[in-house]
């Protein structure tokens, strides 16, 4: 009996966006913009946090993570599909394929393991403020980050293990920008039902624990908020909350109308522009989001500008003399 632990195929086609020639520097110059801004924006972020004293907390330390996730998450694909458009050249190697879903997964859970987290920093902040800092210790948000790793890596590990026990055989080409896992799991040889009732399991799993989190954080910081009984202090909370909300809402968002889509269109293409919203435009949003709502961030931006200012004039001097 044949095992289906093998293939016969070392190579993939990605199709990307747009198959006509004429559109592919549009593309190219596009693309680059959106992941260029995502890097720069979500790198100052981290930068800014790591500079100012004030900002070392834990909301701080996982908007860090969050924004070194982001920057992590977008260079999983942009980069391969901007290769791709320059060279015009579509190919991506059995191996590269695999370690582009190993990455993707990974990055892609881990953005949504600490928004979760970030919401229960929030319920206790402000359902809790007076026992914060016994609560939300160093500890505990180091076990948070390390935890959110750990099942991030299992989970991706195993769905590239699953791939790895399918052959290859037939059409080898993915009508996408990157090798999203259903798509390729389409093109096998052999039978993908185990590995279908996974991935709807599996996603179902981590999408619904994170976000009915989510949900029981902000049903309890709503409430908390309502009691407060001047309209200052229930600004000040809900202003508190705004960004995450703002991120949280898009994050899921995009991903049920990626979700919805690919469900209820059989164009692949047009899932492929879908997912570019959930893949692109949510980790480039993000750094404006925390920075034009949060009067800490924008204060930690000016310090980081004037040190990065006074640095290139003292490096200028030095030059000169």
């Amino acid at each position: 009996m044949e095992t289906e632990n093998q293939t016969c195929v070392l190579e993939f086609v990605l199709l990307g966006l747009s198959e006509d020639t004429g559109v592919q520097p549009l593309l190219f110059r596009l693309f680059l913009l959106m992941y260029l801004v995502t890097f720069t924006g979500n790198l100052l972020i981290i930068l800014a946090i790591i500079s100012d004293s004030h900002l070392r907390t834990p909301m701080y330390f996982f908007l860090s993570n969050l924004s070194f996730t982001d920057i992590c998450f977008t260079s999983t694909t942009v980069p391969k599909m901007l290769l791709n458009i320059q060279t015009e050249r579509k190919i991506i190697t059995f191996e590269n394929c695999l370690s582009q879903i190993f990455l993707y997964i990974l990055f892609g859970q881990l953005d949504d393991a600490l928004l979760t987290i970030m919401a229960y920093d929030l319920f206790v902040a402000i359902c809790h403020p007076l026992h914060y800092t016994v609560i939300m210790n160093s500890r505990l948000c180091g076990t948070l980050l390390l935890a959110s790793w750990l099942s991030s890596v299992l989970y991706s590990l195993f769905q590239c293990l699953m791939v790895l026990r399918l052959s290859f055989c037939t059409e080898l080409e993915i009508p996408h920008f990157f090798c999203e896992l259903n798509r390729v799991i389409r093109l096998a040889f052999s039978d993908t039902f185990l590995n279908d009732l996974v991935i709807y399991f599996a996603s179902g799993l981590l999408g619904v624990i994170p976000l009915t989190g989510i949900l029981f954080s902000y049903s309890k910081i709503i409430s908390s908020i309502l009691r407060i009984s001047t309209a200052e202090g229930k600004y000040k909370a809900f202003s508190t909350c705004g960004s995450h909300l703002s991120v949280v809402t898009l994050f899921y968002g995009t991903g049920l109308g990626v979700y919805l889509s690919s469900a209820a269109s059989q164009n692949s293409r047009t899932n492929a522009i879908a997912s570019v919203m959930y893949m692109v435009v949510i980790p480039m949003l993000n750094p404006f989001i925390y920075s034009l709502r949060n009067k800490d961030m924008k204060q930690a931006f000016k310090k980081l500008r004037n040190f990065l200012y006074i640095k290139g004039l003292v490096s200028s001097l030095e030059n000169c003399l």
